[in-house]
């Protein structure tokens, strides 16, 4: 039977207006089924070129690359670091350091060139007996002074390497992964942001910071005691005092609970609030002591241990730290807070993680914890950035089990060491960029 070619009608395509209803979903039911079966036949079609030509299938997948918010992603227009540390200012710290690098390296590689033309037009100017009698020994010294290809590559290597250099360096080296694309790069802080906030951003002269000691409160008149008892499994070497909440009790302010944590010897202080007496954890104020400063944070989608299905159950060990995709000033001044919440060196037979990925200045707390198995026969080899599976590890694939909490945060403000009423004196507050594209961290 021969193939039936499907095509739209002319009328298809125009407006049809009728007082007819039935007449008129008819007509819709009629498009639309003529206008999948076209999709259907080119899909078809595509599929069967696409098998005698693999090719056209590989470009086609290139092409095909969804226009997400984070690719639109745009950044402020920075010739040079800020000086009063750039937290109002969107760009990326890593990328303005190698183009920097880049320049200062070209630079040099240009007077050197330079350099080489003056040499050259002094020897014209020798005697040419002078220049016979010393031609061998002349060819002798370039051959000396001349630099191999590896030489150059050691010189104008670029100590923060894209991507794509990474790929091509160890292509050869299968037992060397590539660097990971949403790393926090924690080294990278501007001068003037670093200067700022000194006991954040700690030089490699200064002594080792001390060990972390957390006090976690709640707001005045808050119900959310368990969820706090919680946040000191979360924070190691952390404690949870009660705040009063007598009618006739002194209520403390945040300034004044924070001056009795400095005088006991704790590093920070956490505030968790309630969300509108909803009894669910609505905002998160993280003090950092002595002299803060100080983050407010929202808290959304709030799921304890037990709420999520085959969880853990956390140990006393010491977490590793991920922090993933901070990459602007007031990013790694976020990232810095959270580091200093953590002891610096995690206990790894515990095999905890606890990740703090940000995507769209949307920050994602999870914990959980690892172990290294067999690889299954229905599971697939790990892949690496390139999209190609690793070599040396076929057989082996990392088990993820969550422990909890769970929680979705956002910086809201940034304010200027601890003050008396939050939000009179700040560094930096949201809500001042109205373009969807940029974000803050």
């Amino acid at each position: 039977m021969p193939s039936r070619t499907i095509r739209l009608s002319d009328k298809a395509a125009l407006p049809f207006k009728t007082s007819n209803k039935q007449k008129r979903q008819d007509l819709h039911v009629k498009q639309k089924r003529a206008k999948d079966a076209l999709k259907r036949a080119d899909r078809f079609s595509r599929k069967k070129e696409e098998g005698k030509n693999p090719r056209l299938r590989e470009e086609r997948l290139k092409r095909n690359i969804p226009a997400t918010l984070d690719r639109k992603r745009v950044y402020d227009e920075v010739a040079d670091e800020p000086d009063n540390g750039g937290l109002g200012v969107v760009y990326d710290v890593e990328r303005l350091k190698r183009r920097k690098l880049a320049e200062e390296q070209a630079l040099e590689l240009g007077v050197e060139g330079e350099d080489g033309v003056e040499a050259a037009e002094d020897d014209e100017d020798n005697d040419s007996m002078l220049e016979d009698s010393d031609e061998g020994e002349a060819d002798d010294g370039d051959d000396d002074e001349r630099l191999e290809p590896d030489e150059v590559d050691e010189i104008t290597e670029d100590p923060l390497s894209s991507k794509s250099d990474l790929r091509s360096r160890t292509k050869d080296r299968a037992l060397s992964p590539t660097r990971s694309t949403t790393s926090t790069n924690l080294s990278l802080a501007p001068a003037a942001l670093a200067a700022k906030f000194p006991t954040l951003f700690l030089s490699p002269e200064s002594p080792p910071p001390p060990a972390p000691k957390i006090l976690i409160t709640t707001s005045i008149n808050s119900t959310l005691h368990n969820e706090a008892a919680i946040l000191t499994e979360l924070f190691p070497n952390s404690k949870y005092i009660r705040r009063s909440s007598h009618r006739y009790g002194y209520k403390f302010s945040v300034r004044e609970i924070s001056q009795f944590a400095s005088k006991h010897d704790y590093t920070s202080v956490i505030v968790l609030e309630e969300s509108n007496h909803r009894k669910r954890p609505g905002g998160m104020t993280i003090v950092h002591l002595p002299q803060g400063p100080t983050f407010h944070f929202t808290i959304s989608n709030w799921y304890s241990g037990k709420q999520i299905p085959g969880h853990g159950r956390p140990t006393d060990h010491m977490p590793e730290l991920m922090l993933n995709n901070f990459t602007t000033p007031l990013g790694l001044l976020t990232a810095h807070l959270f580091r200093s919440l953590f002891p610096a060196t995690p206990e790894l037979q515990g095999r905890q993680v606890l990740t703090l990925h940000n995507q769209r200045d949307y920050i994602f707390l999870r914990r959980h914890r690892y172990i290294f198995r067999q690889k299954r026969e229905t599971e697939k080899s790990v892949v690496g950035a390139d999209g190609k599976e690793m070599k040396g590890v076929e057989d082996i694939r990392a088990g993820l089990q969550e422990l909890g909490p769970r929680m979705t945060l956002k910086l809201r403000r940034v304010d200027k060491g601890i003050q008396r009423a939050s939000g009179q004196d700040w560094e930096w507050k949201s809500k001042m960029e109205k373009v969807r594209t940029k974000f803050q961290l």
